[in-house]
């Protein structure tokens, strides 16, 4: 049953190709990696959320706020999906919420997201008590047409997934969001600060992330079940 409706605006999603044994030491009981070209993938995921409210209420009373994600791609018994290391958001009560509803790993931040032409400057920094530090600064645009993936691509493997999965109170949970297919352009970026990896206790990869940009999906989410 649906819980709640959302808007993701504004999304950058910058993904990192690492060996799959680095992703498996940090994945719970009963998901395993999913590699696309026999590479796991970590994305730093930026964007901003609107309007999130109650399911079937009116967009007007939601509430918007910024979020910064670290995610890796895995599979399971309910099949392929997501698995957060982090969301940071700078909404306390979306926070306290998302903990609660979801048993997602949120964290409270100071953000400040401004637009300058098709540009979006993201600035995060976390406030949550008792877990490591994070702070990220980059500006990211899209370059030229968005366009849905196509199967058996990078892109469909890092977007098209409408499942995610997380642990808490010694249980694995699964949720699960509806939206349209992504519409995805390639993208521009400059990370001025990017603390995602070290706050997750990842060395920082070498590589050139692959880039992508969406102007975003109009979503819908089901309390997370048990596995």
């Amino acid at each position: 049953m649906d819980v709640v409706s959302m808007e993701w605006r504004d999304v950058l999603v910058a993904s990192w190709p690492v060996d799959p044994d680095v992703v498996a030491a940090r994945l719970p009981d009963g998901v395993e990696v999913d590699t696309f070209d026999g590479r796991a993938w970590l994305s730093a995921v930026p964007f901003v959320m609107r309007n999130v409210r109650p399911f079937d209420v009116p967009a007007s009373i939601g509430r918007t706020f910024g979020e910064l994600n670290l995610r890796t791609y895995v599979t399971g018994e309910a099949g392929p999906g997501i698995y957060f290391f982090n969301l940071d958001a700078n909404d306390r009560l979306g926070v306290a919420l998302a903990r609660t509803l979801f048993q997602l790993p949120y964290y409270r931040a100071e953000m400040n997201v401004t637009r300058t032409g098709d540009a979006v400057e993201f600035r995060s920094h976390r406030t949550h008590g008792g877990v490591p530090d994070l702070d990220f600064d980059a500006t990211y645009e899209p370059v030229g047409e968005t366009e849905t993936a196509s199967p058996g691509t990078l892109e469909a493997f890092l977007l098209e997934r409408y499942r995610f999965y997380t642990a808490g109170r010694s249980r694995l949970f699964c949720g699960e969001v509806a939206h349209e297919p992504w519409r995805l352009a390639h993208a521009d970026a400059t990370f001025r600060t990017n603390d995602l990896f070290a706050a997750n206790g990842f060395e920082t990869p070498d590589s050139v992330p692959h880039l992508v940009y969406s102007p975003g999906v109009d979503v819908t989410a089901e309390r997370v079940r048990v596995v």
